[in-house]
């Protein structure tokens, strides 16, 4: 093989992999702005602006893009925590700074891209079946980036159990935020739940 060659091959990996990443999130800006019922693999290629050629090619199925989508939700939230908890502050506001942090990942669009495909795949083995695994994964770093934030020592009698109340009580509020703008009450009661966790954490 000539280095002319080799020379061409590393801009279409390049270009390959672009087209996958903008199938992906157009994947997931459709599932928060339709649900999984409304995104087609059609709608898909067209917001991408990648031909359907192209797309049948890497994602033969709506299934085989939703599974590629999961998997890139993954990274996405893990990205968006870890770098959400580098900038959390330090001192005696810690704790609520964690718990609003918490509650704006809960309430973005990518956890809503998430529960549309919970949703789906409650009825759906196989994207339960890929689903599943990935928010086990998620579930677990998110607990553990949690414990980190507040300084957490889970060895305690109770405190696992806090944190994980924390992650239930934010994902919950996700929840209802995807009816109505519920962020007013949503940061009234992170701030009561604040402070118990630093009367129960300290």
């Amino acid at each position: 093989m000539t280095s002319q060659a080799q020379a061409t091959r590393v801009p279409q990996a390049d270009r390959t992999r672009a087209m996958r990443a903008r199938l992906l999130e157009a994947t997931v800006e459709l599932l928060v702005e339709r649900g999984f019922a409304g995104t087609s693999t059609t709608l898909v290629s067209e917001r991408a602006g990648v031909s359907r050629g192209a797309q049948l090619h890497h994602f033969p199925t709506k299934n085989d893009l939703v599974v590629a989508a999961v998997e890139h939700l993954t990274e996405l939230r893990g990205a968006e925590l870890t770098q959400a908890v580098a900038a959390l502050p330090t001192g005696e506001r810690r704790t609520l700074a964690v718990v609003e942090m918490l509650g704006d990942h809960f309430a973005s669009p990518v956890f809503t891209a998430a529960l549309e495909l919970w949703v789906a795949a409650r009825t759906d083995e196989a994207l339960l079946a890929a689903v599943s695994p990935l928010e086990q994964r998620v579930g677990r770093e998110t607990h553990r980036l949690t414990v980190t934030a507040l300084g957490a020592d889970e060895s305690r009698p109770g405190v696992r159990e806090l944190v994980q109340a924390t992650l239930d009580l934010v994902r919950g509020l996700g929840l209802a935020a995807t009816i109505t703008d519920d962020s007013a009450r949503r940061r009234r009661i992170l701030r009561a739940w604040a402070d118990v966790l630093d009367k129960e954490l300290t």
